[in-house]
């Protein structure tokens, strides 16, 4: 089962609007595009990430091959999507609140 998606991503994107830019002094993941809350159920399907990679939802993309996503705790991650699987999993930040505070806005 995939995880729900935090308050604060419904909240920010709710407000704010889908983000698309950069992350500020190179950090990860550098390239940000959030997605819009009516196309997360179809992303995620359309990369069957509940098949290669349980226990994630993905909430965003960084241009460059790999999806951000969500665990059960709200910690946010990036995974490849070529060889997507749990494992390669690498963990940028502990929740999508640290997550903002990086966007170049």
């Amino acid at each position: 089962m995939m995880p729900s998606i935090p308050n604060e991503y419904i909240n920010y994107v709710r407000t704010k609007g889908a983000f698309e830019g950069l992350t500020r002094d190179e950090t990860e993941p550098g390239y940000v595009a959030l997605w819009p809350l009516e196309e997360l159920t179809k992303n995620n399907a359309d990369i069957e990430i509940e098949m290669y990679a349980p226990g994630f939802v993905a909430f965003g993309g960084n241009g460059g091959g790999e999806v951000l996503a969500f665990d059960a705790t709200g910690a946010v991650f990036m995974l490849p999507l070529i060889g997507m699987e749990s494992k390669y999993a690498t963990r940028i930040a502990e929740d999508f609140k640290e997550l903002t505070t990086r966007f170049e806005i």
